[in-house]
């Protein structure tokens, strides 16, 4: 239906139901995808700019909205416009107007003329106008040819087959509401097998209602931060080596991060009594990341001592704590005070990282915290990952393919020390046999030069340096090097890149 230039809108937008909303998204019909060329969809959302309302003024508004439009990537090139007749209609202008728009901006190269297709914007970059904004392309990584990086599992091994079927079940059988928007403490199924799973694996004390399922460590280690500094935390104690993503995200929550030494009985929570402004230390006891040496026994006792005298929290991340080779793994430290320690976990070293699947275990006092912290507007697990890992671990697939991993990571890490020991026996091997990867000490060489020798050999590696934090006194220096990460044929090939690095 025509509209008279009386009624015509100044700012000009293009609506499907209603031309006087100018304020809302916009559909030009039949604008095509230029990814998808010879297909008609709904249309593209576009934003024109003002037009004057009568005349010559009209086409010459008209025009200028196109090229604007163009120009700030709007309408890509490629993109296919309505036929003149469509869009004259749509916009209540007189056909002949639309025809010398395309016309005219045909000759100044914005539009290519397709014969019996249409018009689209011009694909040619030598057509494009010097103010044409070209999305700067990411910057190249790294082709690494083998992956022997720490904290990445073997994602060729993942179980596929039993995954779909978890997912096929869940999605099939799960009730409408399961397909609204997600609880943020997480799906009763999942939190219910979790604690059962936790319970007996783990050792750690745990009901459902203790359980906030997150997307993994990053988001739980925020959540608790943001909740100590709401409790009016300013201190943390944390490993003088770990994970390099831990002392961000404090730094970020506002929180000052407070080193522990570690040895070879792990973090030193003696000098914990000569920190009296911290309100909780954050370990890795079960394997200490990325050293490989578990919490002694004395040390995990006195760290909960102190908590309990002090009122103080402890933060346990439990990385690829089930995975010990030469015995059972040792169980979590959560099980000594379950009101004193939060209890975080994953599944993304024994399932995969993609999955963004992981939990909390809190004491009663902070689940409602926790939650409100973590809010419908954090991100949250999707519901098919939640039910079918709570279907995972409730058939025994989970334990199967932990079994399985366990197995043939214990190979790799003896494959590996046996070629070290025999290719390069000056290198020392550090790290209990447990965990996805090994501290490699080299007697003429340091982390860096290494890192830099594995780089010609295009093998991905980290120096300790990496996990170290910047107040660290220690002089411990090497190589941590992951043997989980390469598929089946690639690993032999990424063990002799190795071997020549530490030649």
């Amino acid at each position: 239906m025509a509209t008279s230039s009386a009624t015509r809108p100044v700012l000009l937008v293009f609506l499907v139901a209603s031309r006087a909303s100018s304020d809302r998204p916009v559909t030009l019909p039949g604008v095509t995808d230029p990814t998808a060329r010879g297909t008609r969809t709904s249309g593209l959302d576009l934003h024109l700019g003002p037009i004057s309302e009568t005349g010559r003024n009209v086409r010459a508004s008209l025009m200028d909205a196109f090229r604007e439009a163009i120009r700030t990537g709007r309408l890509a090139p490629g993109s296919r416009l309505p036929p003149s007749r469509v869009l004259a209609t749509d916009l209540g202008l007189g056909r002949n107007t639309v025809v010398r728009v395309y016309s005219e901006l045909i000759n100044e190269g914005w539009l290519t003329a397709l014969h019996g297709s249409g018009t689209e914007v011009s694909r040619r970059s030598s057509e494009l106008p010097s103010g044409w904004s070209r999305p700067r392309p990411p910057a190249a990584r790294p082709r690494w040819v083998h992956d022997l990086r720490p904290g990445f599992p073997d994602l060729s091994s993942f179980p596929r087959d039993e995954w779909v079927r978890a997912v096929k079940r869940t999605v099939t059988t799960s009730p409408f509401e399961a397909f609204g928007y997600i609880d943020p403490h997480g799906r009763g199924e999942l939190r219910d097998a979790v604690a059962r799973y936790l319970a007996r694996a783990r050792g750690v004390h745990a009901h459902a209602d203790n359980v906030i399922v997150c997307s993994g460590a990053a988001q739980g280690l925020r959540l608790v931060a943001a909740v100590l500094v709401n409790a009016g935390v300013t201190k943390v104690a944390i490993e003088e080596f770990c994970l390099h993503t831990q002392r961000p995200a404090l730094l970020k929550a506002g929180i000052e991060p407070v080193l522990l030494p570690v040895d070879a009985d792990g973090a030193d929570t003696s000098v914990l009594d000569d920190m009296p402004d911290v309100g909780a230390v954050l370990l890795t006891p079960s394997h200490q990341f990325p050293l490989g040496v578990a919490l002694q026994s004395d040390r995990r006792a006195a760290v909960v001592d102190w908590a309990r005298r002090r009122g103080a929290l402890i933060i346990e991340d439990d990385y690829d704590g089930e995975f010990r080779y030469d015995r059972s793994p040792v169980g979590a430290l959560q099980g000594l005070d379950h009101d004193r320690v939060i209890y975080m976990g994953t599944a993304s070293k024994s399932l995969a990282p993609g999955l963004r699947l992981g939990w909390l275990v809190v004491p009663d006092r902070l689940v409602g915290p926790i939650v409100a912290e973590k809010g419908w507007a954090e991100d949250s697990v999707g519901f098919v990952n939640q039910l079918a890992m709570a279907d995972f671990i409730d058939s025994g697939a989970y334990d199967r393919h932990i079994r399985a991993m366990r197995t043939r990571y214990r190979r790799r890490r003896e494959q590996l020390i046996e070629t070290v020991n025999r290719q390069s026996p000056a290198t020392r091997i550090v790290g209990m046999s447990a965990g996805l990867q090994v501290l490699l000490e080299h007697p003429s060489r340091t982390g860096a030069e290494l890192v830099r020798r594995a780089t010609r050999e295009q093998l991905a590696v980290e120096s300790l340096d990496f996990f170290r934090n910047p107040d660290s006194t220690s002089d411990r220096d090497g190589l941590v090097v992951g043997f989980a990460a390469p598929s089946p044929s690639a690993w032999t090939g990424s063990l002799d890149a190795l071997i020549r690095t530490l030649r």
